[in-house]
């Protein structure tokens, strides 16, 4: 921000200072404005030190400027004994600043690439030296004690007690947008408000709107012989007037108010803005319109954001959100395949920034941020989970594939990262990689990418117990280890099953239920889950892999002709997980080929209640490879096994 700022602005046309109404600092008391030839004394002493002071009085004619700290008022001085005038420090100083101002606009101009990041990089390095040479005359030419107050507190003495001259004031405000850059790119947005609030003459609390004061605010225009600048205050102005209503759009739409992030987006994109950042803006306008219910207008931004530059990320993964919502499945897997190739394009570097565009103001994204699309791993992982999630297995398979190609590439050393809201931790995906390839058909690579995960987890296995006995005492050693094992084997049966080895399946879905039991039993002696939602989808994701692996090792039991071992693991199934109706209706199959027609019956009339209770939506949710698992193993056809059985009761007798 430092180095943007020494030579920030760009030379505009002379104009007049627009009056504010009321008292301002910068235009005096009423309005009165002070003529440039004369300075008008103050009785009180500056709390700079920059008054008038005893021997000492501003000069009359025209002072040299400057738009740094240094003295505004320094003359050339003429040793005595020669007749030639010796430039000063500041004469000097202003000298380099023109040259490399227009250095800098050559290289804006330079149609070369080459050329133009070389003479970026050039006139970028001689700001920095004249950023150095002005801390020095800063400290050579101090003319008073400086307060330590803070920017805010000198800033406010700046603007309400030193009496500067009127010619000043442009230098002044374009001070005044550097500090306003600062702060908004730091997020001080209250001292942000304080220092419009003071430039515009107006600190009553409804003028606490931050675009409202950006508009308001109308810097002079500058001297026709004041030092060159790549940007002027006003051009400073409308950066500010950009960035700011883009970040209060984003906030808000992130916060759901989304009329307010409409008008505010809608202000960003009618502003001053780049292509990249308008590429951003209109897809964050498609997002707003998209939850406001207007897919049709959200689209159209969409593709004007896609045909805007060369940022695609952010455009086509909203444009995979827009085509789920319509239901149009092809087009947002085609978004999502796009996303995916757009985020393994590498761009070249570009020429160093030398002036402040708006987005150097913008916060980093936030991974709740409609614009942040992630790695090319992470956009790879959505693709492959969406392909799952609607039935494309074979795509499915080999997106994840490519997938655990790059986490065996690159994340070795993370295998256990922590899990977080924007996806799933890593061996899930393992997981997930599994059960797309056996809906695929490809059992044997299912079984290969079991045994990888089992490979980096076995080393856990002989600890088990100690494992749960730490989990108890609240350490830090990873309470998902034991779930991510066990549903390993449970894949790995499922696998066996497809293959047709039918004692292997049994032999893993039997070590499955073992670690299961086996943490079922440690967590009654820790009680209920001490850290409230994320503790219960936890224990419903046990839950339902327990009743996975007994219904899965149940029905291999039914298909070797042991339906008294069945009926154990189905009823079983149905005591540890109530709310899983598919043990439930394969009890119901297994009493009534066993003829226990007294339990089948009772058993009957609850499941025939519960299916006309209205079905209320589950306030939980489970892993995808774990939904992908409980599909192979939900009952067939329900309604037609409860209206058979009806038949097969006998009619009730009339007394």
């Amino acid at each position: 921000m430092e180095e943007a700022g020494v030579g920030a602005a760009k030379l505009s046309r002379r104009e007049s200072i627009s009056p504010v109404k009321g008292e301002s600092p910068l235009l005096g008391p009423r309005g009165e404005q002070r003529s440039c030839g004369g300075v008008r004394r103050r009785r009180d002493p500056s709390p700079l030190g920059w008054g008038p002071r005893r021997g000492r009085a501003y000069p009359s004619g025209t002072p040299s400027r400057c738009p740094g700290p240094a003295s505004a008022t320094m003359s050339h001085q003429t040793p005595l004994g020669s007749s030639v005038p010796h430039p000063s420090c500041l004469d000097l100083w202003r000298e380099k600043n023109d040259q490399l101002v227009r250095q800098a606009k050559v290289a804006q101009d330079s149609r070369l690439s080459l050329r133009r990041q070389q003479l970026a990089q050039d006139a970028l390095e001689g700001f920095r030296g004249l950023l150095h040479s002005l801390r020095v005359l800063e400290t050579q030419e101090q003319l008073g004690p400086r307060l330590e107050c803070g920017l805010r507190g000198l800033w406010d003495s700046v603007l309400h007690y030193s009496s500067l001259l009127l010619e000043l004031l442009p230098a002044l405000h374009h001070l005044a947008g550097l500090q306003a850059a600062l702060w908004l790119s730091t997020d001080c947005l209250g001292d942000l408000t304080f220092l419009l609030q003071t430039l515009n003459g107006n600190q009553n609390e409804a003028s606490r709107n931050l675009l409202r004061l950006l508009k308001t605010w109308s810097p002079p225009a500058e001297e026709t012989n004041a030092p060159l600048t790549l940007q002027d205050a006003r051009g400073l102005r409308n950066v500010l007037l950009t960035a700011s209503a883009f970040r209060q759009g984003l906030q808000e739409l992130i916060t759901g108010s989304l009329p307010r992030a409409l008008s505010s987006l809608r202000e960003a994109a009618s502003g001053l803005c780049p292509r990249p950042v308008l590429v951003q803006v209109y897809t964050a306008l498609g997002t707003c319109l998209r939850k406001m219910g207007n897919p049709q207008r959200a689209l159209l931004y969409l593709v004007a954001a896609l045909k805007g530059g060369s940022t695609w990320g952010p455009p086509l993964l909203e444009a995979s959100r827009l085509y789920q919502q319509l239901g149009n499945t092809a087009a947002e897997l085609e978004s999502l395949e796009l996303l995916v190739e757009a985020l393994n394009v590498t761009h070249s570097s570009e020429a160093p920034q030398l002036l402040i565009e708006v987005e150097l103001l913008l916060p980093r994204l936030h991974p709740a941020s409609p614009l942040h699309c992630g790695t090319q791993s992470q956009a790879k992982y959505l693709l492959a989970s969406r392909c799952l999630q609607v039935g494309r297995a074979e795509d499915a398979a080999e997106h994840y594939l490519d997938l655990l190609a790059l986490v065996l590439d690159g994340l070795e050393s993370k295998f256990f990262p922590p899990p977080s809201p924007a996806g799933p931790c890593i061996p899930e995906v393992f997981l997930e990689a599994a059960a797309a390839l056996i809906q695929a058909g490809r059992a044997q690579d299912a079984l290969t990418v079991c045994e990888e995960l089992l490979s980096r987890t076995s080393s856990l296995l002989p600890k088990m117990p100690q494992l749960w006995e730490d989990a108890r005492k609240g350490t830090k050693e990873s309470p998902h280890c034991p779930s991510w094992v066990s549903a390993t084997y449970l894949l790995q049966g499922q696998a066996w099953v497809q293959l047709g080895a039918q004692k292997e399946a049994i032999s893993e879905f039997s070590r499955c239920l073992e670690l299961l039991f086996r943490a079922t039993s440690k967590d009654k002696e820790r009680g209920p889950a001490s850290n409230g939602e994320k503790g219960c989808v936890s224990d419903m994701t046990l839950q339902q892999l327990r009743a996975a692996a007994l219904i899965s090792r149940g029905l291999q039991w039914v298909a070797s002709g042991q339906d008294t071992k069945a009926l154990q693991d189905f009823l079983l199934s149905v005591q540890m997980c109530p709310g899983n109706q598919d043990a439930s209706f394969h009890l119901l199959q297994t009493l009534r080929r066993m003829d226990r027609r007294d339990e089948a019956t009772a058993l009957w009339w609850r499941l025939e209640a519960q299916t006309k209770l209205p079905q209320e939506n589950a306030a939980w949710s489970l892993p995808l490879y774990l939904e992908t698992y409980l599909g192979w193993i939900r009952f067939p056809d329900r309604e037609t096994l409860l209206e058979e059985f009806q038949t097969s009761l006998p009619e009730p007798c009339d007394l």
